[in-house]
C-alpha cells in the first residue's frame, strides 16, 4: 500500500496548518532520538514524520503533494533536497523544547544555492541529529564548504551605467559584515555579482560559502534604459518644430550636449546620440542615447495668436 503523508502524521486531508503542526509535535515528542537513544526503529519513524511535516507544512508543497496522492509518487518527482528545502528542522525542534543539532544557534540564511566545490550534492537534513543518514557518518567530521547566500542590492541608474564602489552592511548568521562592492559599469537588473567567501560559515574547518548579490536598478526620473541604450524626452513648441531650433540635452554623466533641430521637425522624432549610452559588458559595444522630441500644441491662444494662425492656415500651413 502506498505511503500517505497524512496517515504518517495521523492527520485528516482537510486538516488546517495548525492541526498539521500539532500532529507533528505530538509524534516528534514521542519519537525524537533524545527520548529513544540507539533505537533504529524510532529513528526511522522520526525521519518519516519529519518528511511528512516538511511537505504538509508548506502550502505550495502540500498542494503539489495532493495532486500526486501518495508519498511514493511524490518522491519520484522531488528529491530529498527539494522536500527539505527551506525547512529548518533544528529551528522547529527548538520550538518544541529540543536542543538543535549542528545548526543550533545559527541563523538560517534561505538560499536556493548549495555549497560549491567540495560540498555534498545533497545536505542531510538529519545530520545534526543523527550524525547523517544513508552513509552520512563518513562525512560527519569532514570539512565542508558553507552554504552560499544571496542579497538583493538596489543601485541607481547612474551606478549601473558608470560603475561605482559601494559599501553594504548585512547580517550573516550571527555576524555583521561590512562589505566593499565594485559595481561594474554596464551592469543591469537581473545580473548577479559573486563575492567569494562572504557566505555562511563552513563546517568542521571548511571554507565559507559565497555571497551572490542580485542587482536591481532603480527607476530614474529622466532617463529610461533599454538594453545598452538610454532614452530621454524633450518637449519643444510647435513654432520651434516648424522653423528649427537648438536644444540642450543632459547626459547621465552630468554633462550637457547642444543639438540642432532642423525646420519641420515632427512629433515623436528620435535623435540618436551615438556612444552616449551604456558601456557593454564583456566586450559588447557601447549603446547610444536617444532623444524623443515631443511637439507641444498650446491649449489656449489669445485673440491675436488665433488671427495669426488663421493667416497661416490661409497660406496653406
Amino acid at each position: 500500500m502506498a505511503e500517505d503523508y497524512y496517515q504518517v502524521l495521523g492527520a485528516d486531508k482537510k486538516a488546517s496548518a495548525d492541526e498539521i503542526k500539532k500532529a507533528y509535535r505530538k509524534l516528534a515528542l514521542k519519537w525524537h532520538p533524545d527520548k529513544n537513544p540507539n533505537n533504529k526503529s524510532a529513528e526511522e519513524k522520526f525521519k518519516k514524520i519529519s518528511e511528512a511535516y516538511a511537505v504538509l507544512s508548506n502550502k505550495e508543497k502540500r498542494q503539489q503533494y495532493d495532486q500526486f496522492g501518495s508519498a511514493d509518487q511524490f518522491r519520484q518527482q522531488y528529491s530529498q533536497e527539494d522536500i527539505f528545502r527551506d525547512f529548518d528542522l533544528d529551528e522547529i525542534l527548538r520550538g518544541f523544547g529540543f536542543g538543535g543539532g549542528r545548526g543550533a544557534g545559527r541563523t538560517t540564511f534561505r538560499t536556493g544555492r548549495r555549497g560549491g566545490a567540495g560540498a555534498r550534492d545533497h545536505e542531510d537534513p538529519f545530520a545534526g541529529i543523527f550524525g547523517g543518514m544513508g552513509g552520512g557518518q563518513q562525512y560527519a567530521h569532514m570539512p565542508e564548504k558553507g552554504q552560499d547566500a544571496e542579497y538583493n542590492l538596489s543601485i541607481s541608474l547612474e551606478e549601473s551605467v558608470l560603475g561605482a564602489d559601494k559599501k553594504i552592511s548585512l547580517q550573516i548568521e550571527n555576524r555583521i559584515e561590512d562589505i566593499s562592492v565594485k559595481i561594474p559599469a554596464g551592469i543591469s537588473t537581473g545580473k548577479k555579482l559573486r563575492l567569494p567567501g562572504k557566505g555562511l560559515s563552513g563546517y568542521n574547518g571548511g571554507p565559507n560559502g559565497d555571497l551572490y548579490l542580485n542587482i536591481n536598478v532603480l527607476p530614474h526620473p529622466i532617463f529610461a534604459r533599454d538594453g545598452n541604450d538610454l532614452y530621454i524626452e524633450k518637449t519643444i513648441k510647435f513654432t520651434q518644430a516648424a522653423i528649427g531650433t537648438t536644444i540642450d540635452v543632459p547626459t547621465l554623466d552630468g554633462s550637457t550636449k547642444r543639438l540642432k533641430l532642423s525646420p519641420g521637425t515632427q512629433n515623436n522624432t528620435k535623435i540618436r546620440m551615438k556612444g552616449y549610452g551604456v558601456p557593454g559588458l564583456k566586450g559588447a559595444p557601447k549603446g547610444d542615447q536617444f532623444v524623443k522630441i515631443n511637439v507641444e500644441v498650446p491649449k489656449k491662444l489669445s485673440d491675436r495668436q488665433i488671427k495669426l494662425i488663421q493667416q497661416l492656415a490661409g497660406e496653406g500651413i
